[in-house]
């Protein structure tokens, strides 16, 4: 059967959220970072490299991702629902984080975030896109339903401090080792926790998409934090499950985050295409240096 022509990624400059076509996680490691240590750490440079694809089999993206080398955010947000409703989600979501951040960290007058500040502001950010969807779902009743995951990071005193709702995904790169460091909020990784599957089984599920949280479905979202410590060299990886659907093998998402920059995203976006492409494409890199 002919394959269906690829159309160009999008690349987005640092700062903005992500634009598109017009045509359209396993137990979470947490090795957290006692704020006291803070100071005496030294000072990491941190750089990112992003991009999106609509994939082969879409006709339109529905995810969105946000990146910021200044104050060092960064957002994966992959939308759901009819009627254009999962991409208004996605991107309304993303601007709603940034700027109650943005105000966090940037707001003049304000005090220096420590790792737990960091972790309330992060939920409170998302818990504000969730607010937002709602809001916008009364007024406008085909949008009724909507809503997005949203893997968001932000680096604090030399600290990784992650907000996590639904399967997108963040893994850690360090010492040539990739590890998924947020959980899958969906019905068969609960199945798995609860050993009512096992791992294989799970593999051949037909209830693989089933989200068990999502923000802007309902007026209040559980959101998972967790603090990271950073190190240099460490490299993180911030996707949609239209990619991490399409790697199995740890070693190689290692692999590619090792190319580094806009070289690696590039990658992880051609071989997500090469082995299907069913889904929207979302790749952010963060790498520590």
């Amino acid at each position: 059967m002919g394959e269906t022509p690829k159309p160009p990624a999008q690349p987005v400059t640092m700062g903005e959220a992500s634009t598109r076509p017009t045509a359209k996680p396993p137990a979470a490691a947490s090795p957290t970072a006692p704020t006291a240590r803070a100071a005496a750490r030294p000072r990491l440079k941190v750089c990112s490299s992003a991009l999106t694809h609509v994939g082969r089999h879409r006709r339109s993206n529905e995810d969105a991702y946000f990146r910021d080398d200044e104050i060092q955010l960064y957002v994966v947000a992959d939308g759901m629902g009819g009627h254009a409703a999962g991409e208004v989600a996605s991107s309304e979501a993303v601007d709603a984080i940034h700027g109650m951040v943005k105000r966090g960290v940037l707001q003049p007058g304000t005090a220096p975030l420590d790792e737990p500040r960091a972790c309330r502001l992060l939920e409170g950010a998302i818990q504000s896109a969730t607010y937002m969807l709602v809001a916008i779902a009364e007024f406008e009743r085909d949008k009724t339903g909507m809503g997005t995951t949203i893997s968001a990071a932000l680096v604090v005193n030399g600290s990784l401090v992650i907000g996590q709702v639904g399967d997108s995904r963040i893994y850690q790169i360090r010492a040539g080792r990739a590890e998924q460091i947020t959980e899958d909020h969906t019905l068969i990784a609960w199945q798995v926790k609860q050993g009512i599957i096992s791992a294989d089984e799970a593999k051949i599920s037909p209830h693989r998409n089933v989200i068990t949280r999502a923000v802007g479905n309902r007026e209040y979202v559980e959101v998972d934090t967790l603090v990271v410590a950073l190190q240099a060299g460490d490299r993180y990886l911030l996707c949609s499950d239209g990619l991490h659907g399409y790697f199995e093998d740890s070693r190689e998402i290692a692999a590619i985050a090792a190319l580094g920059g806009e070289a690696s995203v590039q990658r992880f976006i051609e071989i997500a295409n090469e082995r299907g492409g069913r889904d929207n494409i979302t790749a952010v890199l963060v790498e520590v240096s």
